[in-house]
């Protein structure tokens, strides 16, 4: 049996019934052609969770009866990758395969060696980018949370986020210490699990001795060079199967 379609609003009504329309109620009824008596599944993005069922088809949207409403809880600890900036659509095919592997906060960084730099109208529609990528991404692996996607941040910005984590580590193809081989935190652990991606060009060695003075540890991921585009999916899909998210 397949999963529900589930659709995104900015805020879930209170009561047992809701009309879905706008962009979402036009593509569940145009696109999905969603009849009566299908169930659909309705979030805010943060956890809030609605099961329903259609009751009736109107123009440009769904009539949909609540059957049932959850709050899906913040993992702990939370996964936060950093992901230098790639070129071209390899961003936005960073930012949904995290987003299905279920990343939950994406920090784009400008590193030194980034081809991409996001400067003033150029960088505010690359994050507009990135955000409707990852809700878009989020529907289609029917995640309740929608991962956040802050503004870009510079190599300072990034080692004040490591000094806070419960656990930084920065994916370097030279380090001697193999990521199976961390010792991760207890859980559930309020404190980020904070991950360094960097750029195709590499990690500069002033970032690197910066992140290290952080508190973050240099860790080899796998005997391949992966690009920075699917490093950060693959890490994420390691530390899921450890902390046993997946299973």
């Amino acid at each position: 049996m397949s999963t529900p379609p589930l659709f995104l609003l900015d805020a879930l009504p209170s009561g047992g019934e809701l009309l879905l329309g706008g962009d979402e109620g036009r593509h569940a009824a145009r696109v999905k052609r969603l009849r009566p008596g299908e169930p659909v599944l309705v979030s805010d993005g943060a956890g809030g969770l609605l099961d329903c069922r259609v009751t009736a088809v109107v123009p440009d949207g769904l009539r949909l009866a609540v059957l049932d409403r959850r709050q899906e809880p913040e993992p702990e600890p939370r996964l936060v990758v950093v992901q230098a900036l790639p070129k071209g659509e390899r961003a936005e095919l960073a930012v949904e395969t995290m987003t299905e592997l279920g990343v939950d906060e994406i920090v784009p960084w400008t590193a030194a060696r980034s081809v991409v730099q996001w400067r003033g109208a150029r960088g505010e529609k690359a994050l507009e980018r990135w955000r409707r990528t990852a809700r878009e991404a989020a529907k289609q692996s029917r995640r309740a949370r929608v991962p956040v996607i802050t503004g870009a941040a510079s190599t300072a910005e990034v080692a004040e986020r490591l000094k806070t984590a419960g656990l930084g580590l920065v994916l370097h193809e030279g380090a001697k210490l193999a990521f199976a081989a961390v010792a991760l935190p207890g859980q559930p652990s309020p404190s980020d699990i904070l991950l360094v991606v960097g750029p195709e060009g590499g990690i500069a060695d002033d970032e690197l001795a910066a992140f290290e003075a952080a508190g973050a540890a240099a860790v080899r991921l796998a005997a391949p060079v992966l690009r920075t585009s699917t490093a950060g999916a693959a890490a994420l899909a390691a530390l899921s199967l450890r902390l046993g998210r997946w299973g």
